[in-house]
This record gives structure tokens, sequence and C-alpha cells, in this order.
């Protein structure tokens, strides 16, 4: 990657070791997570569960290995819980990344949510009441306050199971949401899993995206979910999820467009799956010569 592009390339720790299903990669340490990360050519890192939770421990691992923060997720509740309770853990949060010198903060409304839940991923999915809508977007605006002080921006990610995952619960949530304080992840696999068009989705809220995901899907794999009414961890398990290049998506027009936007920022590969089934840097570096070479980056 040049270093006058305006566009970073990370990579997810979820590869390696899995937060939800922590008995994926539990072999796996964290340095070698990382070390593996630097070795692929990739840039930055999101944070995993086997990270060092203080800035000044983590900081000199990821610096001797030239890797950046680009951000980490964090689970709102703001649907079903008080928001002081979001936001406690929020500014927790929020100041660890800022210490770390991330610029973003990926944020998922976790209230009703069955991503974690032994559910059909697909008929199961959360329904959001007005009501609900209203604490959601009240909410995460509110998060955006909080972000904003320390010149940060919160990124909602749109996600599978919860009650902001389709074309018109996206739309929604940017409708009913300040451009100044809410903007959006873009993830290329949750999109097409959800039955989505990623384009077209790029198309329409460019504007308001400042992170994104790139993961692939294994088309025949996302079929037997829908079939055999799999829960979404199931489907991770199966191996719906692949890196950039290994699956159904054509990435190409998806970073046209992202050029033609004028994007700046993090582009995170993110592919969740067994590692002892697909292992992580035999799948980083096929990512990473893929970007390089439908992308240049």
């Amino acid at each position: 990657m040049t270093t006058a592009s305006p566009i970073k390339l990370a990579i997810a720790p979820i590869a390696w070791t899995n937060d939800d299903m922590p008995e994926l990669g539990k072999e796996n340490s964290f340095e070698q997570c990382i070390s593996e990360m630097a070795l692929a050519g990739f840039s930055g890192t999101e944070i995993g569960n086997k990270y060092p939770k203080e800035p000044a421990i983590l900081r000199p691992y990821l610096e001797l290995r030239h890797l950046e923060v680009a951000s980490a997720w964090f689970s709102a509740f703001l649907t079903t819980r008080p928001f002081e309770e979001t936001a406690e853990a929020f500014i927790k949060h929020r100041d660890f990344l800022a210490a770390m010198g991330a610029k973003v903060i990926v944020v998922s409304e976790q209230g009703h949510s069955i991503q974690g839940q032994d559910l059909p991923v697909f008929t199961k999915k959360p329904i959001f009441t007005d009501e609900e809508w209203h604490r959601l977007t009240e909410g995460l605006e509110a998060l955006g306050d909080l972000a904003t002080e320390k010149e940060m921006d919160i990124v909602y990610h749109h996600h599978m199971g919860t009650g902001v995952q389709t074309t018109s619960e996206i739309d929604r949530l940017m409708a009913e949401t300040n451009p100044e304080k809410v903007s959006l992840l873009y993830d290329t696999g949750h999109l097409v899993f959800s039955g989505e068009d990623p384009l077209a989705i790029y198309q329409t809220h460019h504007q308001r995206i400042k992170h994104i995901h790139f993961k692939d899907i294994r088309e025949a794999i996302a079929k037997e979910v829908v079939t055999a009414e799999d829960s979404f961890l199931t489907g991770v398990r199966k191996g719906v999820f692949t890196v950039p290049g290994d699956g159904m998506i054509n990435f190409k027009p998806i970073c046209k467009a992202i050029d033609a936007s004028g994007y700046e920022g993090w582009v995170v590969v993110e592919a969740e799956q067994d590692p002892a089934l697909a292992n992580p840097l035999e799948y980083a570096i096929k990512a990473r010569r893929y970007i390089k070479d439908t992308w240049a980056i």
C-alpha cells in the first residue's frame, strides 16, 4: 500500500480468535495473531478478546509490528436498557480507543439481537417497534455527542440477526439520525448474506460511510443456512463467511464506487470462520493479494 493512499488496510482478529465463540481459535495467541497480520501485509487491526486492555501495554506490541488500531466493536442496548448503562460502558470503550489513536467507534444495537442465540437468523430476527426506533436513534445521537468529545465518530454496524440488517432498516436509521452525529459502517458480507444489494447501499449512503468491512460469502453455505433455518453462529461455523476473493461477491464495482466517493479511512478484512478449517495466515495472505490485484491498494 502506498503512503499516498487515503485508504488504509486492516484485518480483524476474529479470523484467529472468535469473540462470540471463544473455543474457535483458543489455541491461537495474541502475539501470533498480530504477527501474522503484519506478515500478511496489513497496517491495522481491530481489537479482539485476547488483546491487552491497557493502552500502555498494548501499544508496544503493535508498534513493533507497525500496526495501528482501526476501531473496535461496542455493543449498545439502547432499546432494552436505561441509556445510562450504555453510556457508562461506551465512555470507557471510547477512552480506550482514543488512547490507541482510533478515530471511529463501531456501534451495534444488541437489544433483542439473536446473533448469539440458537435461533434461525432469518425468521427470528427482531423487528423494532416505533418506540424502540425512537430510543435507538435518540440514544445513538447521544453516543455521537460523547464521541465528539474525543474528536471521534460512531459508525453504526448493520448486522445479521439484529434490528438493523436490511436495506429498509438501514435507510430508516440514516433518515432518522443526524449525519453530524451518526455515521455508517459498511459491511459487504452482512449485506449480501441478508440478501441486500451492496453496491446500491454504498451508492445511496456513501456520504455517511466512515468505516468499511470487507468480507465475502460462500453462496452454497448461505443458501443452506436459509434452508436449514440455521442460527447466525451455526452459519459462521459452517463457513458462510470468507475473505474477499474466495466467495460470491464481485468487489471490483464496489472498489470503484469507494474510489469515486472519495472515501478516506480504514477498509478492514473481517471473515470470521473456524481457524482450524481456514488457516488465518493463509486466508489473510489470500485476501491481501486479492485486494492488491483487484484494487491496487
